[in-house]
């Protein structure tokens, strides 16, 4: 991705070097904290109350290496170029887009969804409307999901900022009115496909970078790659040994790849109906 030398966002929250209490675990990738109290009858106005009160309770100056500071500048750019995107799309279809925080933390980070560890991956909050990254995910995504490259980062970067879209457009409202009229098992058919409208909604933001001239060669591999590579059957075979679908959360590889694609082709916004298609 051609991102060097291009402006970055002005919209990213630095938090590295804080430190906070009661961290809770997750699985790899996308984890929208908030629909654990959204989706199960909670009420999300609390959690965004309480986590105000629950500060980090040690601040120190973060000290960022050559690689770090590359990687914030990196994802900075990225957030700056979905902005413009979205932007511009959102316009033509007679809404205003608003902008999302991207914040940046170390092993830990408290948001309006609840203290979350490093573990769980990059993950959009609706109830503050930010995306939350550990830059360490980068370094794990090409080293353990065998996921090199540049624009897979970018992808995911764009599928978090992917789940903001929705929550503008209200199809997590959607979402939890589904949640309380069917089954979990027939629900949890609808929650994979939110996801996977997420992974639609980056590839049509490649393919808006790709129209401004901002992709290189084997750019669209690496994101290709990388939905691959963090689709619910690889990771499961890969942590456990054998898949359970059942338990997936964000669908199979070739869902999450062939919806990414399909978003990068046509770049419609309204190309995929996650209720019905």
């Amino acid at each position: 991705m051609k991102w060097r030398d291009r402006e970055g966002s002005s919209n990213v929250e630095d938090r590295r070097g804080m430190s906070s209490k009661g961290i809770i675990g997750g699985g790899i990738g996308t984890l929208v904290i908030f629909l654990l109290v959204y989706l199960l009858g909670g009420d999300p106005s609390q959690v965004d109350d309480n986590y105000q009160t629950r500060a980090p309770d040690n601040t120190t100056e973060y000290q960022q290496t050559a690689e770090e500071k590359e990687l914030a500048q990196f994802t900075s750019v990225v957030l700056a170029e979905t902005e413009k995107v979205w932007t511009d799309i959102f316009r033509k279809e007679g809404m205003s887009y608003q902008y999302p925080k991207l914040v940046l933390y170390t092993n830990a980070v408290n948001s309006a969804c609840g203290y979350t560890g490093s573990a769980t991956g990059p993950f959009y909050c609706p109830g503050d409307r930010k995306v939350y990254i550990d830059l360490s995910f980068f370094s794990e995504l090409r080293d353990e999901f065998k996921a090199p490259g540049d624009f897979a980062s970018a992808y995911v970067i764009a599928h978090e900022v992917g789940h903001h879209v929705q929550t503008l457009l209200g199809y997590d409202e959607q979402l939890n009115s589904l949640r309380r009229r069917l089954p979990e098992k027939e629900f949890n058919k609808y929650l994979i496909q939110y996801e996977l409208q997420a992974d639609y909604l980056s590839g049509v933001w490649a393919h808006y970078a790709e129209s401004m001239n901002l992709l290189e060669p084997g750019d669209l591999d690496e994101a290709l790659n990388a939905a691959s590579s963090v689709g619910d059957d690889r990771i499961q075979k890969r942590t456990q040994g054998y898949v359970v679908p059942d338990a997936f959360t964000h669908g199979t590889s070739e869902q999450r790849r062939s919806w990414f694609k399909r978003g990068f082709d046509s770049g419609d916004l309204n190309g995929a109906d996650v209720f019905g298609d």
